[in-house]
């Protein structure tokens, strides 16, 4: 995201505060799961850069609260700093009192970039793009639900109302009409995003009912993963105050098509130039490698592109979700995708990772994999010729087979970090133990009354 056009030093920034009453900064910063978690900071103190602390393990929580006590995590659960990217510091818009927030990195008493945070992940992936002169790009499609408010977890979710007094009934893919049927919501939300620096491409109404989907325009990867994680919180947020749910999950309702977070990314050189072009604008053989170093890796890393149980409800046959990491040229069913384009714009669409994945470490991955592969000057396959769901459904089918494939990867923690991986998987454990020691629908619908 874009610094703020206003001054961020300390006598300015404070002086800024009182002329517009804020009281608080939110001092944020992104957890495992993508959460956004941190310290309410007073405007003074944070204009005066004062210091903020926070306990090393928060990073790792689980969704469910819980805490992992693997030996990678320090019995004395020491603190690590919360340091303030200025270039972030934006006015919440939904507050109903002038408050700001800032995304922070976690940061280590001896200043090393703290391993369990997301952002420090991608940061250090980022660090080796810039070792070798390269400058990674990506852009994001997000989709999302709007469903009616839901105070039941027992229920399903279900279609709110919109301005006509009716809720969705059909599929109305690329509807302008029901596109603007939440027409309250869309109106703050897209003035919510614009005064967060959030880069919108376009916005379609999706497959699913009340699904949606946005592109957010190319850029620096870590300015990328913040506009995601804010886009998240600004459309829960808001939302909220219109009575509705914004939902991430990748298959939030049954019978209606999954939502995703498709990954363009490209590759730059020192001279500007796409790595993936020749200078005669054809396919370069780097393009065959970055291909190659997906396929490769990113099936021991598809716990971060899919980090729920239900993550794996979306890969269905036939369902514009992939089912294996097969490449082809504007080829929708496979897992990688590349689109059509000019030599500049030339780039690799990774389909893999469902919108409920951490942005931060869905692009982290998904870059070092790549990385790998140029480096490693990988082969990819042949390019698909047809239809993807003719072919073997080679991704993990289930959280756990993903989790074991993690587990047993000789390369996860060189791609992603040692001590992230094996923190990832203790918790990653923990949120799946919880979900067995819950009964379902399913069981009490076909067991109870027959076994």
């Amino acid at each position: 995201m874009t610094p703020d056009p206003q001054s961020t030093d300390t006598r300015s920034l404070a002086q800024r505060f009182a002329q517009e009453g804020v009281r608080d900064v939110e001092c944020l910063f992104p957890d495992v799961s993508g959460y956004p978690r941190g310290k309410l900071m007073p405007a003074a103190s944070f204009a005066a850069g004062n210091e903020l602390r926070i306990a090393q393990a928060i990073p790792m929580q689980c969704v469910t609260g819980e805490y992992s006590y693997d030996p990678i995590f320090p019995d004395a659960d020491p603190d690590v700093r919360l340091v303030p990217d200025m270039a972030t510091l934006r006015r919440v818009p939904w507050a109903s009192v002038p408050r700001y927030l800032a995304i922070h990195d976690c940061v280590e008493l001896n200043g090393e970039l703290c391993a369990f945070a997301p952002r420090s992940v991608l940061r250090k992936v980022l660090q080796r793009y810039q070792a070798a002169g390269l400058q990674p790009v990506v852009a994001p499609e997000i989709e999302f639900y709007l469903t009616a408010a839901n105070t039941d977890p027992a229920q399903p979710l279900v279609p709110p109302r919109g301005r006509s007094g009716r809720a969705e009934v059909g599929q109305s893919a690329f509807s302008l009409n029901l596109l603007n049927e939440l027409a309250p919501f869309w109106d703050e939300f897209h003035a919510a995003i614009d005064a967060l620096g959030i880069r919108g491409d376009t916005w379609i109404h999706e497959v699913g009912l009340t699904q949606y989907e946005i592109n957010l325009l190319h850029g620096d990867p870590l300015v990328v993963a913040d506009q995601a994680f804010l886009f998240k919180l600004a459309a829960k947020e808001v939302a909220i105050k219109h009575g509705l749910n914004a939902v991430f999950m990748a298959k939030p309702i049954a019978g209606e098509a999954g939502s995703s977070m498709h990954l363009h990314q490209s590759v730059v050189t020192a001279a500007g130039d796409n790595l993936f072009s020749l200078p005669d604008g054809s396919i370069s053989p780097a393009l065959g490698h970055y291909i190659a170093g997906l396929q490769a890796y990113l099936p021991e890393l598809m716990l971060v592109f899919a980090p729920f149980v239900n993550s794996y409800r979306r890969y269905v046959t036939g369902s514009q979700a992939p089912i294996n990491l097969m490449w082809g040229l504007d080829n929708r069913t496979a897992g990688l995708r590349v689109p059509h384009s000019g030599p500049a714009a030339r780039r690799v669409e990774n389909r893999i990772a469902g919108a409920d994945a951490n942005p931060y470490l869905a692009i982290a991955a998904t870059l070092a994999a790549g990385l790998a592969g140029l480096q490693e000057q990988l082969t990819p396959t042949e390019p698909l010729v047809g239809n993807g769901y003719d072919h073997a459904h080679d991704l993990a089918r289930t959280f756990l087979a993903a989790h074991e494939q993690m587990a047993k990867s000789p390369s996860a923690a060189r791609l992603m970090g040692a001590e992230f991986v094996q923190a990832y998987l203790s918790v990653k454990g923990l949120e799946h133990d919880s979900y067995l020691r819950e009964i379902s629908a399913w069981e009490r619908r076909y067991l109870a009354p027959q076994v």
